[in-house]
């Protein structure tokens, strides 16, 4: 028996034979040493985004490209019969149950019990009697099947990123009936296409149906990659996502580990000396990421070189800050800096002069880094004047918390490594050696400069996060702990439905 589209299958096998090729990723002799971030998906979350299977499954039915299937037989009597069934497709699925098992150091066995599935297309047929008569017909066909599908997905890396095989994929067949125009042909003519067409069928439908699959897999490990690589990208700052070394699959939990170095024009940083082993981990939340301390001071030397650690603040926000306290000291700094300007007429300037400096910590994540501050005022009719300009290291212990789909920073101290201004430049004489004002200037911004910095960056990075997508998911208790060297962020989640199905959409 022959069918169109053999061609297409040699060629998806060659592809396939490609793919394993080109999956042998080179890793380093020491595991994890390069590891600057680790994923870790525990049973849960598999059992949750197995729901999901069902859209996979119905997709690659509506998909596949089923091709014709041509075959012939010698009737006595009728002489050689000829058959097609031309136009097959999809008419109607539904799936009964999804199952989902992880196989420990080799796959993923999802099972898919009682697919119901209806084909329809056209039957032509045609004979030439003994006697040269030849008569040909063409009528509807519906063929009604019920089917067991078995998946056993690999996980392997591909080009450097996790690639998904479900290639070792089995369809059993409990039913499969041809329906005849209603049944209303002789019943002898569907008991021999029955009888001709019913093994090839079978064939025709494992190979398209498997092929499909194992090719959304492929594009749902690509989308899943590619939505993990927007996610850690603003603008010209990048993480480099590409595995440091074989994803893993273990009987409670998937994991894949990846380099997480930060990509910036000439910026170039280094890990080989990562302090990650899986015991680091646990197994009681569905979700895990491990940061090594490494990524947040590349990001921060990425962001400083970025010009992007630079605050304003003006109006109401500057005055809040002179304003916090009524005392003889704050009063005389306002009149000696401001000298009589509103605040609306005035701006501070907060920037870092030098790369800042994080360390994890189990208390929380500790930045130090070397802050300048300019005051200036604009007087009316007058060059914009510059009154203050002062530098300070300073070192500042935060613990952050995820809560109702925003990110919360909370300073726990700050303080400054020493107690002198390391340059202080004032437009006034007498205020550089005034010792309450500059005992003033310090608690501010110990006190209230900090906490104000700490409150803008909030917003920017949960609109940030937002904005690629995070305020999608219902993230559940979620927990960002720190140790010394490394951050672990776990959590619950439910997955947002229409992310994969406008996935599925959009592709096919």
């Amino acid at each position: 028996m022959l069918w169109a589209g053999k061609m297409r299958l040699g060629t998806f096998g060659i592809l396939l034979v490609l793919v394993h090729a080109a999956a042998a990723c080179e890793f380093g002799p020491v595991p994890y040493s390069v590891t600057g971030i680790v994923c870790r998906m525990t049973k849960p979350a598999a059992l949750l985004l197995n729901q999901e299977t069902a859209r996979v499954i119905q997709a690659a039915f509506r998909n596949a490209r089923f091709p014709n299937i041509t075959g012939e037989r010698s009737m006595r009597l009728l002489g050689k019969v000829a058959y097609g069934l031309t136009n097959i497709q999809v008419n109607g699925l539904s799936i009964e149950q999804s199952e989902v098992e992880l196989k420990e150091n080799d796959a993923i066995h999802i099972a898919i019990k009682n697919v119901t599935a209806f084909f329809k297309g056209t039957l032509t047929y045609g004979y030439a009697g003994a006697w040269f008569l030849q008569l040909f017909h063409s009528v509807d066909f519906e063929i009604e099947s019920s089917i067991d599908l078995q998946l056993n997905i690999k996980l392997m890396c591909q080009k450097d990123q996790v690639a998904a095989d479900a290639s070792d994929c089995y369809l059993t067949f409990h039913k499969l009936g041809l329906h005849l125009q209603g049944d209303k042909e002789p019943g002898w003519l569907k008991q021999l296409f029955t009888d001709f067409i019913s093994f090839t069928l079978k064939l025709v439908l494992k190979s398209e149906v498997c092929n499909e699959i194992n090719s959304l897999a492929q594009m749902l490990a690509n989308f899943i990659h590619d939505l993990a690589a927007n996610f850690v990208q603003d603008e010209d700052i990048r993480l480099d996502i590409s595995l440091a070394s074989v994803p893993l699959i273990k009987a409670n939990y998937l994991e894949s580990h990846h380099k997480g170095l930060v990509l910036y024009e000439n910026y170039s940083n280094a890990l080989s000396d990562s302090v990650f082993s899986p015991s680091l981990l646990t197994e009681s939340r569905m979700l895990y990421f491990w940061l090594s301390e490494h990524i947040l001071n590349s990001l921060a030397s990425a962001a400083f070189l970025d010009k992007r650690l630079v605050l304003t603040i003006r109006g109401e926000k500057l005055q809040a800050l002179f304003e916090m306290e009524d005392t003889e000291a704050q009063r005389k700094a306002v009149q000696m800096i401001f000298q009589g300007a509103s605040y609306n007429d005035s701006v501070a300037k907060v920037w870092s002069l030098a790369h800042p400096q994080i360390s994890v910590q189990p208390e929380g994540t500790v930045v130090k880094s070397l802050v300048a501050v300019e005051i200036s005022i604009f007087p009316v009719e007058e060059k914009p004047l510059m009154v203050l300009y002062m530098e300070k290291e300073i070192t500042v212990t935060v613990r952050a918390a995820y809560a109702e789909k925003r990110l919360i920073l909370h300073p726990l101290d700050s303080r400054s490594v020493n107690d002198v201004f390391k340059t202080f430049l004032c437009e006034f004489s007498g205020f550089q050696n005034d010792t309450s004002v500059r005992n003033f200037l310090q608690t501010m911004i110990s006190v209230v400069g900090i906490p104000e910095v700490i409150s803008r960056i909030e917003p920017t990075l949960t609109s940030l996060m937002n904005s690629k997508g995070l305020h999608l998911f219902e993230i559940k208790n979620p927990e960002i702990i720190t140790r010394k060297g490394y951050v672990i962020v776990q959590l619950d989640f439910s997955f947002p439905n229409h992310l994969l199905l406008d996935f599925l959409e959009k592709e096919l």
